[in-house]
């Protein structure tokens, strides 16, 4: 099924995404990776303030290239999720409802987006020009000193995604596999 979200979005509109369900995401989304979710984990386990407050937000698992002339954002393809999986759970209990990535995540991540009613989408690998043309506009929000890593806040315009693993843990990478070998 085809679904058009804005974000942020509640819970409840989390609930209705079901795994294998295309869908074209509007709105504010932030970009973390690897050295951007170790800071933010480290923060949170030092009571400190995150740079951005992920209830009800969505974490784009990517680092751009540098934008060429005229574009606002250079090639924006996703990157490998498990390499979050650390840090995913915490950011999950403090509210956030989405995230997008490529690849499977662990049992404790699928455990998380359960008990917190998320979502995680996939988004196509090898497409990075093609999804930075969905990207409106982007600015550094924190952690510059990172470079590519830095965290992000990006306007989109259906930009193109697929539920993978919905709000009750059904998990289209181990379904499809079942349905490709009957």
């Amino acid at each position: 099924m085809n679904q058009h979200i804005t974000v942020p979005f509640s819970g409840d509109e989390a609930k209705k995404l079901k795994a294998g369900d295309y869908v074209y995401i509007s709105g504010t989304i932030y970009t973390a990776r690897d050295a951007a979710h170790k800071r933010m984990y480290e923060a949170v386990k030092k009571g400190k303030e995150l740079p951005l407050s992920v209830a009800d937000n969505v974490i784009y698992y990517m680092g751009p290239s540098p934008a060429r002339e005229g574009q606002v954002i250079g090639s924006a393809g996703p990157t490998t999720a498990s390499r979050m999986d650390k840090y995913a759970p915490t950011l999950l209990d403090m509210g956030l409802k989405g995230m997008i990535g490529k690849g499977k995540r662990s049992q404790a991540v699928i455990d998380a987006i359960v008990r917190n009613g998320a979502v995680y989408f996939a988004a196509v690998g090898g497409a990075g020009a093609l999804l930075s043309k969905c990207i409106t506009s982007a600015e550094v929000l924190a952690y510059d000193d990172l470079g590519t890593e830095a965290i992000r806040r990006l306007t989109v315009k259906d930009f193109p995604a697929i539920v993978v693993i919905d709000s009750e843990g059904h998990n289209l990478y181990e379904t499809a596999i079942k349905d490709y070998k009957k």
